[in-house]
């Protein structure tokens, strides 16, 4: 295993921001009831003034604030590595890298963009800040990130990673966050959801509605949102700054990147500091893995929709399923979301990026290889990057080529997800087409 480490002085000191680049630009949030563009100060209800202009932007590069960095260092820069022993047992002439962003305080990505977020509320006098998380990784990063500036954060969780994820509640705790299953009682969204389906599995739609009803209710607090908008694809950026310097130390160029897609937050932080390059004529692939269960990208619609179930967020142009539409309880629950953040899907939308939809089964078996020859147990949601890499790997494994993914998180914490499959107790799941379409149909009638 060879890894290829950044000097601290090394660490990007900026932000890259995509949306200049996009060919054909986004398209702009709509306010949720008139249906037009919505305004900064509609925005300012939930969101602190520095991070709704960083969501605004048009400018490419953006400075990361010092008090961001000097926590960033904490586990920044992180490693890139090349997976030899994986290469090897796949016996492929390809070069498979990964981006380690499980070596963070909390075990994934996430932090990258919590740590910002929680400045900037700090800084214009928010005490609390209320957030919504699938798997427990964003829940975790937010919990550590207030801990740092002395701020309270209250976390719906997704109530089937709740009850199958015990050990992410148990860290958020740890870090001061207070945890609560979605749908639950404090809410009267909550409360009207576990009215109507009491078994309820719970969706991360649900859980946004939540934090929301909570940060409109006390003055003192903010909304935090974890993936799909623009500001937290800016903070991932760093992952693929980073990356690009070191693919360069390693004197090589990868040829197709790849990452798990539920929000987009990870993949898109890897691939848009390569986009530019793609413009320019460079011959690269952007692969968004997704799951068979959840794909937006695959199965879902290029519409504007909001992203929760009560209709509460801006409504954003981005491929959906649906905001009432509910996944199954498959064990990669930071993937299971309804909506793909408006920066992907516009790439996707032009060619840029490829989706492809993926089975749990065969996501846990490329993570059980992975463990066994990089040592690593990673997130079942990275799996899917992992499954990725190993499918471009071997459609030829004769074929010489660079491979880039990013190892969004480790697995240490859902080893119950790993016994389960071990067991034999998971199985695939293909949501319905007709389930989608149903869901579908509810969308807002936006032209």
């Amino acid at each position: 295993m060879k890894k290829i480490v950044l000097r601290d002085d090394e660490m990007p000191r900026q932000w890259y921001n995509v949306v200049p680049d996009i060919p054909n630009g986004l398209r702009p949030p709509l306010d949720p009831v008139s249906h037009k563009p919505i305004s900064p100060d509609k925005l300012g209800a939930i969101f602190p003034q520095g991070l709704i202009e960083q969501e605004m932007s048009q400018e490419r590069f953006i400075p990361i604030p010092e008090e961001v960095l000097e926590i960033y260092s904490i586990w920044r820069p992180s490693p890139l590595v090349r997976a030899n022993k994986l290469e090897q047992a796949l016996g492929t002439k390809a070069k498979i890298y990964f981006k380690n962003e499980s070596v963070s305080p909390i075990g994934s990505h996430k932090g990258n963009s919590a740590v910002p977020q929680a400045f900037f509320n700090k800084r214009e006098g928010i005490k609390r800040l209320t957030t919504e998380t699938g798997a427990g990784q964003w829940g975790a990063a937010l919990s550590f990130a207030t801990s740092k500036f002395d701020m309270a954060c209250k976390v719906y969780m997704v109530r089937v990673s709740y009850d199958q994820k015990p050990y992410r509640k148990f860290m958020m705790q740890t870090y001061g966050g207070e945890v609560v299953a979605s749908p639950s009682a404090d809410t009267k969204i909550g409360r009207e959801i576990l009215a109507r389906t009491p078994d309820t599995p719970g969706a991360l739609g649900m859980a946004i509605s939540e934090a929301l009803e909570d940060a409109f209710a006390h003055a003192d607090t903010n909304y935090s949102l974890g993936s799909v908008l623009n500001h937290v694809v800016l903070h991932q950026s760093i992952v693929g700054l980073e990356a690009k310097k070191q693919m360069e130390i390693a004197g090589d160029y990868p040829d197709v990147i790849i990452g798990c897609c539920g929000g987009g937050s990870n993949f898109a932080g890897l691939i848009v500091p390569y986009v530019p390059d793609y413009l320019e004529g460079k011959k690269i692939r952007f692969v968004g893995c997704e799951p068979a269960s959840c794909p937006s990208l695959t199965s879902g619609k290029l519409a504007y929709d909001t992203g929760d179930v009560a209709m509460m967020t801006p409504l954003l142009c981005m491929y959906t399923l649906g905001h009432d539409f509910v996944p199954p309880g498959m064990h990669a629950g930071g993937l299971r979301y309804h909506g793909m953040a408006p920066i992907v899907s516009a790439l996707a939308r032009e060619g840029i990026v490829t989706p492809m939809a993926l089975h749990q089964l065969e996501c846990f078996e490329a993570g059980v290889l992975f463990a066994r020859t990089e040592g690593i147990i990673p997130a079942p949601e990275s799996t899917h990057a992992i499954r990725g890499a190993i499918i471009e790997a071997m459609k030829d494994p004769k074929e010489p080529k660079t491979i880039l993914f990013n190892l969004s998180g480790t697995g240490v914490i859902d080893l119950p997800s790993y016994d389960q499959y071990l067991q034999g107790n998971l199985q695939d799941y293909s949501y319905p087409q007709q389930d989608i379409d149903e869901s579908l149909a509810k969308l807002p009638n936006i032209p």
